[in-house]
């Protein structure tokens, strides 16, 4: 099915405004990643920024810094993964007129 060009030019309005609700909404969508059973946390926002990270008192010991240090990439990487999962999932919800740009096969 073929669109008529004028139909997509009036769509495009639409889709600019889709993205820009998309990339204000980014600060407010976070995802919170975890290793080591919870002893780790690491919280972060939809640009991936990181907002919060949680140690347990019990892991922090000055000759396992090492340790702490792998724990927490492990984390980031984990809300990392997570908060793409939730950037997409949202992204579709303002994908309606993109629909109508994908190809036909």
């Amino acid at each position: 099915m073929d669109m008529n060009p004028f139909e997509l030019l009036k769509n495009m309005k639409g889709i600019q405004e889709n993205v820009k609700k998309m990339q204000e909404m980014l600060p407010t969508i976070t995802a919170t990643g975890s290793a080591g059973a919870g002893m780790v946390e690491v919280t972060i926002n939809g640009k991936f920024i990181v907002t919060d990270i949680h140690i347990e008192k019990d892991i922090v010991d000055p000759d396992d810094l090492q340790t702490l240090q792998v724990l927490l990439t492990s984390a980031f990487n984990d809300a990392s993964a997570k908060i793409q999962q939730k950037i997409q999932s949202e992204g579709m919800k303002y994908a309606g007129p993109l629909g109508a740009l994908t190809p036909q096969a």
